[in-house]
């Protein structure tokens, strides 16, 4: 039913109801929504409808319209049932091709529920502008089942609140007009089944000015010099942004707070008036003035008590502070020890407890918690963005909440931290590289630090100094949901990838971090999350990700442990630990969490290793451990972790880490090293003297300088793993038949945590697919999704398939995912293949099992996650770039084979690691007498420490072998050729030329 027609029934339904709630002679009639007679079908956008949703599949509830006799609107109700493990409702949208709804002449909105007095909350969100329903902002608030039978719920549009923890797209104006509604929403329980009955949603009374009209501040918070007047502006707004028809008054008066009036500050009181027809946005104006003296002191607050008539009063009254000042640490000429012990000798034990303390910015909503628990740190989790997601967003979000840091005592500002894993992948518009196994496919450690540098710059331009990134973990077995971010299996290979350390945070030594294009780096996750045994993992349905990890003290030593002394050496500011356990065989302890494992983190990375940067754990990680939660605490800060992501359970953990501490459980001592820690990265970023945002590089973001970098890291990771024919490069003459689900969609070849935690498939954010950088090339395309398009006429076909997004364990194999291509793949694979020449692109985060459809394919590519430009795959595709990646990782020729990896007893891939084609113009000539002369040449390079030149001599000797060997790799010539790689990378040229020479003489 149109709003028209409701409208025009609504008095009519009013005198049909016995039991329908009095209203006022002045009040307007209601307004139903939905009535729930079958007049709402459903549906969903552009249409009207009722819609239901979930976080998985079985979570969304099951929905029917049902008799029911004792209905208290019409003869149906809106019944279902539910089972919800992570959340789900339903929804009721407008349609959008029609003009949206205005509720602003009413008091709320009010609905009849069923309830059986199990206590739990409903939500009921409400949207407001925006395009349509699903692209409006979120009012959410709601109301607790404890009562049995029909009751009508009644909410006040007063009582909505903005959520701030998720929003579907940018945002409007944060401001509940009600002008312009897109209709409601209802989040059920979760952890229980259900049943559920609901009725009559309808607008209700009048909204009397009261209730339309608000008064708020520029700021809750005003910091401000001694001695300086703070200006707080009180600002008149209304719903609808109508004039207000009564007065407003606004009395103000400076009391309480730590300031002493007459000493710190001039008193004030006094009365603001609005007029009658004052305009929304109307301002006035309040001055506190401060008074200087001699003293150094800490900072100091001044509330400012509003108490309005006629206007709802702001939810928080503003405070003015007075700034710390003449204290030794606020000295910047001071070294960063000396500040760091003078501030230290003044927090307290609660102080102290909250820079250990992390969360989430969606748990903070508009950051009053900030000061009343001295958070030393927020993130943003995957997705967890401002809306609108722009920079602009980003920087004005985080300076909001460092501004709630200034209200404590020492100011000691928020470090503000979020997963840029593969460029600010949180941010829309934001320059997207390929995953870090692509950059490993690479073999450039400067294109690593380029690509580091890219991120660093667009993470610092929107307020953020902390990147959790880069992974270090050493992948060996591609069955893991996070293959994809590690550089590769080989440990030196992971460490030759470390220069992203330098791009990220600058020279080792840190004096680059205050720069506004440097950012705060994370080595993770510590130590073994990419050796995790299939089936080892008991998170949920994960089946390695989380696992356990089972190796020799010397395995541990040579595979794991090896990137964090490189990263050590090169100064990296943080490390994050691993959610997974570490058994070390014949240690007695069996497997342990990495979390609790004291004799890691504070024994091999503090003490051996010598890290002087803080540990902080991953989100919710101490949940894991043992015991109860003031065990989880004391266990993970005596293990060495210095701070604790803990999103949502922020107040929980910094409560039983004082509790921990006065009963003598944790030491002041090991509380006051996490602190150190701590605050010695604040200073080293600068964040004392500039907390807020330079956004000086905002305009760089996404640019064409930037989108090179990553144009140039995708044409560096393809890697060319046959090429019959050479079918590549192609040639603009040629007529190209293009196929394949990975072609044309930036949300698959950008890969999980890409805008979303999970990623998704689709135009998720701006750049170039692989076919419009065919296109792009100049190139006579076609294109045809799933190949059903004719296949006459066509010189060559590229199939480009593969994976679509996913992130950690829920892209585990045997947890929904495998590594076969889908059935629509293999299909455009078989029927393009069979028709021409073919050139198969796996776009994907790990190797795909394609050994039985080999034969038919004349060029088969590994193109990763190639990130947002899709220019730079089309560049090595028509030969304006050569192919020269190589293999980060074995590619099996089966799962049984599974895990394989470089150095293994029995090694016989489908592809070894380090194997690459090349379509460089000039390829090596020679045969066994070249590849003598090349090992004496190598060694000597070897012994001269010439890297460069050790190097060249590797990659001729080992093109002399692929082309050879192209076509019939056997155990006899993989074997070397991959540990001929390895010897590569950790500078043993003579060996790695001798290692080839064997697999050429097997070939």
């Amino acid at each position: 039913m149109r709003r028209t027609a409701l409208l025009a029934s609504a008095a009519l339904l009013t005198g049909l109801l016995p039991w329908a709630t009095a209203r006022a002679a002045d009040d307007p009639p209601p307004t139903p929504v939905d009535r729930f007679e079958g007049e709402v079908p459903f549906a969903s956008q552009p249409a009207e409808g009722i819609f239901t949703w979930g976080s998985d599949a079985d979570d969304p509830p099951a929905l029917r319209l049902a008799a029911r006799a004792d209905a208290p609107e019409g003869g149906k109700v809106l019944g279902g049932s539910y089972d919800i493990s992570g959340y789900g409702g339903f929804t009721h949208d407008f349609a959008a091709g029609e003009p949206a709804h205005d509720w602003s002449a009413h008091e709320g909105v009010r609905l009849w529920w069923d309830g059986d007095g199990s206590g739990r909350k409903i939500a009921f969100e409400i949207k407001d502008g925006g395009a349509n329903g699903e692209a409006s902002e979120l009012w959410t608030a709601s109301f607790t089942d404890d009562f049995t039978g029909w009751k009508q719920i009644r909410i006040p549009f007063t009582d909505f609140a903005y959520r701030t923890d998720y929003q579907p797209v940018g945002g409007i104006d944060h401001v509940l007009g009600l002008k312009e509604m897109w209709g409601y929403a209802v989040t059920l329980p979760v952890g229980v089944k259900g049943d559920f009955a609901m009725d009559g949603v309808e607008l209700y009374g009048r909204a009397d000015q009261s209730l339309r009209a608000s008064v708020t501040t520029d700021a809750v918070v005003h910091p401000v010099r001694e001695g300086a007047t703070a200006r707080v502006k009180v600002v008149l707004s209304t719903t609808g942004s109508a004039p207000v028809e009564e007065p407003v008054t606004v009395h103000y008066e400076t009391s309480g707070g730590t300031a002493e009036p007459g000493r710190d500050y001039t008193p004030v009181s006094g009365t603001l008036t609005f007029p009658a027809g004052s305009a929304s946005g109307t301002a006035r104006t309040v001055a506190v003035p401060t008074r200087r003296d001699k003293a150094a002191e800490p900072a100091e607050t001044v509330p400012l008590k509003l108490t309005v008539t006629g206007a709802k009063a702001p939810a928080e009254t503003p405070q003015v502070v007075i700034d710390a000042h003449g204290l030794p640490y606020l000295d910047p000429k001071l070294p960063v020890r000396k500040r760091v012990a003078d501030l230290l000798s003044r927090m307290d034990l609660a102080e102290k407890a909250g820079q250990m303390t992390q969360a989430e910015r969606g748990a903070v909503g508009a950051g009053g918690d900030i000061a009343a628990y001295g958070l030393g740190s927020l993130l943003s989790g995957g997705g967890s963005v401002p809306t609108p997601n722009t920079p602009e967003a980003w920087a004005r979000m985080i300076d909001g909440f460092q501004l709630r840091a200034r209200a404590t005592r020492f100011q000691i500002p928020l470090v503000y931290g979020v997963d840029a894993v593969h460029g600010h992948n949180n941010l829309a518009g934001a320059t997207i590289m390929p995953h870090n196994i692509g950059i490993g496919a690479s073999r450039d450690p400067q294109l690593a630090e380029d690509t580091g540098s890219v991120t660093a710059a667009e993470v610092r331009a929107t307020g953020i100094p902390w990147d959790f990134a880069p992974c270090l973990c050493v992948t060996r077995d591609e069955r893991w949901g996070r293959s994809y971010e590690s550089f590769g299996e080989d440990p030196a290979l992971v460490e030759s990838m470390e220069t992203m350390i330098q791009g990220l945070q600058g020279r080792a030594d840190g004096r680059d971090l205050k720069r506004d294009d440097k950012v705060l780096a994370t080595a993770k996750h510590f130590v073994g999350d990419g050796g995790t045994a299939y089936g080892s993992s008991t998170t949920g349905t994960y089946t390695i990700d989380q696992g356990v990890t089972t190796v020799t003290r010397q395995q541990l030593a040579d595979i794991h442990l090896a990137p964090y002394r490189t990263a050590v050496r090169r100064g990296i500011g943080t490390v994050m630990p691993s959610y997974s356990s570490l058994d070390i065989t014949g240690d007695g302890r069996g497997a342990v969490k990495m979390h609790a494992r004291g004799d890691m983190i504070n024994g091999e990375l503090k003490g051996r290793m010598g890290f002087d940067g803080f540990v902080v754990s991953d989100w919710n990680a101490i949940d894991q451990l043992p015991g109860d939660y003031a065990a989880h605490v004391r266990t993970a800060v005596n293990a060495g972790v210095d701070m604790m992501m803990v999103p949502y359970g922020y107040k929980d953990f910094a409560g039983a880490l004082v509790d921990e501490v006065e009963a003598g459980r944790v030491s002041e001592r090991r509380i006051d090293d996490a602190v150190s820690r701590i605050l010695t990265e604040k200073f080293a970023l600068g964040l004392f003297e500039h907390p807020y945002a330079d956004t000086s590089g905002a305009a760089a973001i996404g640019s064409p300088a930037h989108r090179a970098v990553a144009r140039k890291a995708a044409a560096e990771s393809q890697v060319l793993l046959k090429n019959s024919g050479n079918v590549l490069p192609l040639r603009k003459s040629q007529k190209v038949y293009v196929a394949g689900s990975n072609a044309d969609d930036l949300g698959n070849q950008t890969g999980g945590w890409t805008l979303t935690w999970q990623g998704s498939s689709g135009n998720v954010t701006s750049g170039t697919t692989i076919l419009q950088g065919l296109r792009r090339a100049g190139g006579d395309v076609t294109y045809s999704k799933d190949a059903s398009a004719p296949t006459g006429g066509y010189d060559v076909g590229v199939v480009v398939v593969g994976e679509t997004p996913y992130a950690e364990g829920v892209g585990d194999v045997g947890n929904g995912h495998d590594l076969e291509l889908s059935a629509a793949d293999k299909a455009a694979v078989d029927r393009v293949c069979a028709a021409m020449k073919c050139a198969v692109l796996i776009v994907s985060g790990r190797p795909q099992l394609i050994g039985d459809r080999l034969p038919g394919i004349d060029a088969l590519v590994a193109s990763w996650l190639p990130g947002t430009e899709g220019d730079g795959v089309a560049d090595v595709l028509y030969g304006a770039r050569p192919f020269t990646g190589q293999l980060p990782v074995t590619w099996p020729r089966s799962g049984a084979q599974l895990p394989i990896n470089v150095g293994d007893a029995s090694y016989d891939p489908q592809f070894p690691y380090g194997w690459g084609l090349t379509t460089r113009t000039a390829v090596p000539k020679g045969g066994a007498a070249t590849l003598r002369a090349l090992a004496v040449a190598a060694a000597t390079a070897e012994r001269a420490h010439a890297g460069r030149t050790g190097r060249e001599l590797v990659t001729r000797a080992r093109l002399l072998v692929q082309e050879k060997a192209d076509g019939h790799l056997t155990e006899a010539v993989a074997k070397p050729f991959a540990d001929a790689d390895h010897l590569l990378l950790t500078g043993r040229y003579g060996k790695a030329v001798e290692k080839l020479a064997e697999a050429y003489r097997a070939a």
